[in-house]
């Protein structure tokens, strides 16, 4: 399973933020949504494109411009935080969201919502800020394979080995991108070093 995590001075500089427990979460959104930008631009790098002409001001040139957009899939609720510098690189992109509940006693994730568009031979990109124990992102992965999703990659800000190897384990062709692949869970299953629970710092719900 492809798995790349970010080497860029200015994201790890954006995570270094994210994690300080003194980052308010009206700090929080827009460092989010920065270390987002970088990468989701690392996750399209390569989007099948085709050529096209276009003019100048001065001449005709070649171009390029991607086939079909991807699917934009935010697992709820963390993962509004990365939608808006997702849709802010790719505009014109459908979004589907899916809603996953993590049952603090067992870990486990329980779907409470899903809304997808056609997703036919089109890349999604799931939204998830923290891969723990990969339990919900592969509910989610599940669910897009079952309805044809053909190229799916998981783009998240902090990832535990436990999950990485559960989703090698079930689903070896998805690719993860990540900014940071973190040392472990503790024993309730939060990611160390991570960055507490990313929900309740980009809401305020603490």
């Amino acid at each position: 399973m492809p798995l790349t995590v970010l080497t860029h001075s200015i994201a790890a500089h954006l995570l270094t933020k994210l994690r300080n427990v003194q980052t308010s979460p009206d700090q929080f959104r827009p460092l989010t949504r920065s270390l987002t930008s970088i990468l989701v631009s690392e996750a399209t790098r390569e989007l099948p494109t085709r050529s096209l002409i276009i003019r100048t001001p001065l001449e005709e040139t070649q171009g390029v411009e991607l086939k079909t957009e991807p699917v934009l899939v935010p697992i709820l609720r963390a993962g509004l935080g990365m939608l808006d510098a997702a849709l802010d690189l790719l505009p014109t992109s459908h979004v589907g969201y899916v809603g996953l509940e993590r049952d603090e006693k067992t870990a486990l994730a329980r779907a409470y919502y899903s809304k997808l568009p056609q997703l036919g031979d089109r890349s999604v990109l799931v939204l998830d800020p923290m891969l723990a124990t990969g339990g919900s992102a592969a509910t989610c992965v599940a669910q897009l394979y079952a309805q044809g999703a053909a190229h799916v990659k998981l783009i998240c800000i902090v990832a535990a080995p436990e999950g990485v190897r559960l989703l090698e384990t079930q689903f070896p062709d998805l690719h993860i991108v990540t900014a940071s692949l973190d040392r472990e869970l503790n024993d309730k299953k939060y990611i160390l070093p991570g960055l507490g629970d990313f929900g309740d710092r980009l809401f305020g719900t603490f």
